[in-house]
């Protein structure tokens, strides 16, 4: 996602809890599973997870149709949407139930509102996995890596605010950019995020930071260096297309998985009639998270030209076929 370009709950039933247990939710059930009397007692295979139990789809596949990130030239026809009926949506046109819900497509952070979006998760059986955290406060001066401590402390303190939302709805982390992150001083941004990821701690939510717009993208290095400065709670949202060149992609993913522990971003750039990514080696980039041991959740962001819909059915039949 592209933040500078845009910037302008839980209540889940114990079949999508098992998940992040371990389990299988009742997805699997409507992927074709056999019912559960129809095998044998002690049978392993009684309910086998479903693909799309490691599947998410990012509310900024649809960024054009939120108000509050909708690109000033984009025509296409179709409904405006709301984070209260997303989940039903989603469920219901691509039987995902796992979600990024983005920080700018929150119509308040009130908690009646958190109330209601937590209702729409229970009713639709769905788990909101990550709150990607796109504020202004992340662009005052540096941001998190501001070498003032004055600074750095009002934008840690608006990113908490995300941390009790993504609390309250029951989501497993946030992603916060580092602002204008210096290589050569990794210091106060390890500072910002030692005290976000104590406090995400608390809450049970981990901080995560993305390789992109402009910070480890080029240089995944970084992120790593950062991570172990960092310790505890704290790790990496990889993202498959973040990355300026095929060169760089297949190294910078190898070693940003290994500190991804809750989602990573299955970007979709250019898929075309044949279901093929265009743009990068998609099936290359899911084998650099099998091979790094990633069992998280792989959310759908789709960034292509045309209709968001068929780019987010393209991305999701691609990353069936290679999960």
């Amino acid at each position: 996602m592209k933040r500078r370009e845009f910037l302008v709950g839980f209540a889940v039933g114990a079949p999508m809890v098992r998940l992040w247990l371990g389990g299988s939710p009742t997805v699997a059930a409507q992927e074709g599973a056999a019912p559960a009397h129809s095998a044998p007692k002690h049978s392993a295979l009684a309910n086998p997870p479903s693909k799309l139990d490691r599947i998410s789809i990012s509310t900024w596949s649809f960024h054009n149709y939120f108000q509050s990130t909708r690109e000033k030239e984009f025509t296409l026809p179709g409904p405006m949407l709301e984070l209260l009926s997303y989940p039903e949506m989603i469920v219901d046109r691509y039987k995902v139930h796992h979600f990024e819900f983005c920080a700018p497509h929150f119509a308040s952070r009130e908690p009646a509102y958190l109330q209601e979006l937590k209702s729409a998760l229970a009713r639709t059986r769905c788990q909101l996995v990550n709150i990607p955290v796109d504020i202004d406060e992340l662009d005052i001066e540096g941001g998190l890596s501001d070498p003032s401590q004055k600074v750095r402390d009002r934008v840690v303190n608006a990113c908490k605010k995300w941390i009790d939302v993504a609390a309250t709805l029951g989501a497993k982390s946030v992603r916060c950019d580092p602002g204008k992150m210096d290589p050569q001083n990794l210091t106060p941004t390890a500072q910002s995020y030692r005290e976000l990821a104590a406090y995400g701690k608390t809450k049970g939510i981990m901080v995560i930071v993305e390789n992109h717009n402009g910070v480890g993208s080029e240089h995944p290095e970084d992120l790593i260096r950062l991570a172990k400065l960092v310790g505890t709670n704290f790790g990496t949202l990889p993202d498959f297309g973040n990355f300026p060149d095929e060169v760089t992609r297949e190294m910078g993913l190898p070693i940003l998985f290994p500190y991804a522990h809750v989602v990573c971003h299955a970007k979709g750039l250019e898929i075309g009639a044949d279901g093929e990514e265009k743009r990068f080696d998609f099936p290359k980039a899911i084998q650099a998270s099998k091979q790094a041991g990633f069992k998280g959740i792989y959310s759908i962001e789709f960034e292509g030209p045309g209709d968001p819909y068929l780019g987010v059915q393209r991305t999701l039949d691609e990353l069936l076929k290679y999960l």
